[in-house]
Formats: structure tokens, sequence, C-alpha cells
């Protein structure tokens, strides 16, 4: 019996949505109800990540992607369009490499196919230091407000302070453990090329954790592709309303196809 904890609102066309580094399933509360009058939508906590334990050691994307398989196959979940943001899209990928045309459709919100760089696998290691060092608190509290631009961050502390707190629900372990995951993915460009369904991308434009250069890089790839202008990690709460245009958009043109 799979311990992954999620909850679900609607009825229809299952949708999947994976949540980030630092995140939980909750992050995606507000969007799940805009969609819940034409879609199923579940939203699972990462093992490791709110209330999901972490079971078995994750530091390997293809261990979390056959947790949420085995949870998608206990909840009667098919055919699902899976969205995830940041880590959540490094999920989705690893789903779609073990899963293929079981997925109806995929999409990468703030996320990349691409494996890191020698630079971004140096930060992860300083993250995992750091995270030795001061503990899941410390680290959150300095994690999440740069990856909304500077100028836009009193404007929206009270959505920036809710974000901590979802934050600190995370385990050290898991935290330790996604970012050693995160840092020894694999490259994934060719399994999203390759899939022929339905692939969603949503970018910022001043994205510091995933570069607007390496998003339009995999253009070619993608069927439906979206920049966010003025934005930076976290576009559900930049852009709240436009990103549910683009989410119920997408989801219904697979619905209807």
């Amino acid at each position: 019996m799979s311990s992954v904890h999620f909850f679900s609102k609607g009825t229809g066309q299952p949708v999947v949505l994976i949540h980030g580094f630092c995140e939980i399933g909750e992050m995606w509360s507000d969007i799940s109800v805009s969609l819940s009058d034409e879609f199923t939508v579940f939203c699972p906590d990462l093992p490791g990540c709110g209330q999901s334990p972490l079971s078995i050691p994750n530091d390997r994307l293809e261990d979390v992607a056959v947790q949420l398989k085995e949870w998608m196959e206990e909840q009667n979940i098919q055919n699902p369009i899976v969205i995830g943001h940041s880590l959540g899209g490094y999920v989705t990928l690893a789903l779609l490499e073990l899963m293929g045309a079981k997925l109806k459709g995929v999409g990468l919100f703030h996320s990349t196919a691409f494996a890191d760089d020698e630079e971004k696998k140096g930060m992860r290691d300083r993250t995992l230091i750091f995270l030795k060092k001061h503990g899941v608190d410390t680290f959150v509290t300095s994690f999440v407000p740069p990856l909304i631009p500077e100028q836009k961050q009193e404007e929206l502390q009270e959505e920036i302070t809710r974000a901590i707190e979802q934050a600190k629900q995370s385990t050290l372990e898991g935290l330790l453990a996604y970012t050693k995951a995160m840092r020894d993915r694999i490259d994934r460009f060719e399994v999203l090329r390759d899939y022929t369904g339905p692939k969603l991308m949503i970018a910022g434009t001043e994205d510091g954790a995933v570069k607007i250069d390496a998003s339009r890089a995999h253009k070619p790839a993608i069927t439906h592709y979206h920049e966010l202008n003025g934005v930076g990690h976290l576009g559900m709460i930049e852009q709240k309303n436009k990103c549910i245009e683009l989410l119920r958009e997408f989801c219904g043109k697979i619905t209807d196809s």
C-alpha cells in the first residue's frame, strides 16, 4: 500500500500536479480548485515532503517515479495528464520514461529536460552542506524568497510567507535526497522529444533557477510553449490567473481531442 499522501478535487480527465523542491501538494490548492470544474486534479506530496514519509532512499528520480506509478495504479488514475513544477518536472520526465504512452500529456512548469551542468552541480553540493549544518527551517527561509524577482517580493509577501511555511513541512532527509537526485539526474531531452503526446512548457523570463535560454532550447520538442514575461520561478504565485488559463487550455485540448 502506497504511503503517498494526496488530495483530489473534481471529476473528469485526471490531471496530476507534482510540486517542486521545498514545496508540498498544497501549493496547487488554488489552481486545483479552479481546474476541478473540468478535471479530476490530484496533488500528491512527494515522499519526504509534507505528509508523505520517506519510506525508501529517494536520491534517484527513477525510484520516485516508481513510487508515484504505484500510487497512481492504487488510485486507479488512468491515462493522466502529468504536470510538474521544477523538481516536479524532473519527476514527470522520469515518469514519462517509465510509463510512456500511458501518460496522456505532460507539462514542465519552470523546469527542464536537461541535466545539471557543472556549475549547477556545485550549487547542489553547497546546498547539501548548508542543509546538514543549518537544517530545514533556516534553509527554506533563505531559499524561497529569491525564487520571485526582488521587485515583486514586497507585493507578494503574504504568498512568500505561505510558501515558506509549506516548505518547512519538508523533512531534512527528503531535501537531502532530492538535492542529490537533482544533481545526479540524467538528461531526458530525447525522452521528451520522442514522446508523441501533447507537451506543455511554461517558462519565466526572469527565472533564476531555470534560465530562459535553456527553456527556449526546448521549443523543437514542445507542442505548447509559453513564456511569462517578468516572471521568476513561481509563476503559479506571480501570475496565478494566467497559469490557470494556460493549464486549463492545455488540458482541455487534450480532453477534447
